[in-house]
């Protein structure tokens, strides 16, 4: 069985590009869930405004394909030039994971 990737990426946005910056999200996204090997993202923002986005691939192939696509690649560009005060990304294989659920009622 191949391992998960998890790429784990923090940021702070510069104030003044927020409503450019939520105007393309949604795209990439979009874009994101559509790559062979994806398996889930979720993104939360805390309150003293650091934002963190969780995204699983499949495998290394398949991560390595999300990281390389051009309109990401170009996407990362325009964050550092124009959206990000920081950000900092962290990939990591998953050696093991658990899940639990309580049953309804």
């Amino acid at each position: 069985m191949s391992e998960h990737i998890v790429t784990v990426f923090r940021s702070r946005l510069r104030p003044e590009a927020l409503d450019e910056y939520q105007d393309r999200a949604p795209h990439m996204d979009r874009l994101a869930r559509s790559m062979p090997g994806f398996l889930d993202v979720k993104s939360f923002e805390a309150l003293d405004g650091e934002r963190v986005t969780i995204v699983t691939f499949q495998d290394r192939d398949s991560h390595d394909a999300w990281r390389l696509h051009p309109e990401h690649v170009a996407a990362q560009q325009e964050g550092i030039a124009d959206f990000y005060l920081e950000y900092s990304i962290q990939v990591a294989e998953v050696t093991r994971s658990s899940c639990w659920r309580r049953a309804e009622g």
